[in-house]
């Protein structure tokens, strides 16, 4: 049996483009994918990032949860330290009820910002990062159907909101297994611990109401084309984003440059290489033998594929191409 695709989008604000192309076309890919099968089309909060336009992650995800039927809307993740727990349960407990049975809410140890952006977002800046596994038992508590803490969210609880949790190390993977909770980890851009976040998680986990067995969901950047030189073009879009990001001048998604790899340096190209190691780029032959060969080393349960592609019309081609081969791989 096929294991299940999902879409990851950062709604993309492209070069020359504004937050409200992006948000309708993240409406638009939602609503592609959920004719193509997708399992769940997932956002993901970042503030102060010039090319990232779903910092209000679950006003985004009211956006596409409307605009569709059947597709699973999470947060890949919500950045929990950001916020007050009993907050992040009355959004997603809104949601729940406006869409049920239809929410996830991935949460995320990180502030998905800088520390002056951090604190902007009024967020004590003496909390702990030792807090967060609390914050997520506290959520956790305000969404069930008996909270035990005696403030209320309304609407939240009884919502039963499936949790995830997010990481890119063995911090995330200790703590899913701990709580019993899906994991998903962020292989699309940081791979270097993945093999090692997988066997501790599916080593340690402990079963619990919400899940009995280990699940885990692993991020994979896709690039596909009809051809494998256009796809490796498509894909300069994200190496340049990367590059300026790591340079400390984010930007927003630049168009493809040919023969970008050939005007940067070794230290950005091997960066590049490292970071972006889990991804599948070409012809749909190619791709489908660079996912053939990802899924048997890794056996994840899901897939959340992300194509940051310049032109819309490019990104849905890609994820139409994704679409097929999921077909054939079962």
């Amino acid at each position: 049996m096929t294991i299940p695709f999902s879409v990851l989008d950062l709604s993309p604000i492209a070069e020359g483009s504004n937050a409200a192309t992006s948000l309708r076309n993240t409406l638009d890919l939602a609503q592609h994918a959920e004719r193509w099968g997708f399992q769940r089309y997932w956002l993901a909060e970042h503030h102060g990032m010039p090319g990232i336009a779903s910092a209000a992650t679950a006003v985004v995800m009211a956006h596409v949860a409307g605009g569709t039927s059947t597709i699973r809307v999470g947060a890949g993740g919500v950045m929990l330290p950001n916020h007050s727990p009993l907050v992040i349960a009355e959004q997603f407990g809104t949601l729940a009820a406006l869409h049920p049975g239809r929410i996830d809410l991935g949460l995320g140890r990180a502030p998905g910002s800088d520390q002056a952006t951090m604190r902007a977002l009024r967020r004590r800046m003496d909390a702990s990062v030792d807090e967060f596994p609390q914050d997520v038992l506290d959520l956790q508590d305000y969404l069930s159907d008996e909270p035990r803490q005696q403030i209320k969210a309304v609407p939240g609880q009884g919502s039963n909101v499936p949790l995830w949790i997010l990481g890119s190390s063995t911090y995330g993977a200790q703590l899913a297994a701990h709580f019993g909770l899906p994991f998903a980890f962020a292989s699309h851009f940081a791979p270097q611990m993945m093999m090692q976040a997988l066997a501790l998680y599916r080593a340690n986990f402990q079963p619990s109401a919400q899940l009995q067995k280990p699940y885990v969901m692993l991020g994979y950047n896709v690039f596909a084309a009809d051809s494998d030189e256009e796809a490796q073009l498509l894909s300069t879009s994200m190496q340049q984003a990367f590059v300026n990001l790591r340079s400390g001048h984010p930007t927003r998604l630049p168009p493809p440059k040919a023969g970008y790899r050939q005007q940067i340096g070794a230290a950005e190209s091997a960066m590049l290489d490292s970071v972006l190691s889990c991804s599948a780029v070409g012809s749909p032959h190619t791709v489908e033998a660079q996912l053939r060969a990802f899924i048997a080393s890794t056996r994840p349960d899901e897939l959340m594929i992300t194509s940051q592609i310049f032109e819309h019309k490019a990104r849905l081609h890609s994820y139409a191409l994704t679409s097929e081969i999921h077909a054939r791989l079962g």
